[in-house]
């Protein structure tokens, strides 16, 4: 059977649809826009899962959120591929990477969009809150100065998790100072893969490539 993704534009479900183009699993799209005024995904997600958020896959009779959880899923699914890694350090990276992505990195990104989007406050709010990604930024350009992805030698879905914080925080929160050159050049790398650029051109509008 076909898996269905619902895909919000601008939004962490592009990395689903990267990932399936690598494990080369069919798939079809039901695209959905974000409200202008509010920038937040339509009410009509919710009638796919009562948290109206994306992504969602639907595959088997099965409905699944949540990005980390739905790429375990296509892993598996693919019968392991781009998933976790034979030797136990590399193991140990994989693990970390895939969960670190949205558990340590995303929500700081995320309060730093917010704050920015408040007048007066907002300016205070994010001068404090950006030593924590720059913290963040730092580690991961130690981590890929050592290999040339996030597990290992070879990509994973780790660095697919890893793709949107870094994809945002390039856009938005200071990667793009030059300082971290390691992690630009992971950066380029995914964005010259071909699966990467088929998953943009059918994704439709998406900033952050």
């Amino acid at each position: 059977m076909t898996i269905t993704v619902h895909h919000l534009e601008n939004s962490r479900s592009q990395r689903i649809l990267w990932l399936l183009e690598e494990l080369d699993l069919p798939y079809t799209i039901t695209r959905y826009e974000r409200n202008k005024a509010t920038m937040l995904a339509p009410p009509e997600l919710r009638a796919v899962h009562p948290l109206g958020k994306s992504p969602v896959i639907e595959d088997d009779g099965l409905v699944i959120a949540e990005t980390g959880a739905i790429v375990e899923y296509l892993v598996a699914k693919a019968d392991g591929r781009f998933g976790s890694r034979a030797h136990r350090d590399s193991l140990l990276r994989y693990r970390f990477f895939l969960h670190y992505a949205e558990g340590s990195v995303m929500p700081p990104l995320v309060m730093r969009l917010v704050m920015s989007r408040i007048p007066l406050v907002g300016n205070t709010a994010v001068k404090r809150i950006q030593p924590m990604i720059d913290n963040h930024l730092d580690y991961i350009e130690s981590e890929l100065a050592q290999r040339p992805w996030f597990a290992g030698d070879d990509i994973s879905a780790a660095d697919i998790m890893m793709s949107f914080p870094l994809e945002a925080a390039k856009s938005r929160a200071g990667l793009d100072n030059g300082k971290r050159p390691a992690t630009l050049a992971w950066l380029a790398k995914v964005h010259a893969r071909p699966a990467y650029q088929t998953a943009l051109a059918k994704g439709g509008p998406y900033a952050y490539a």
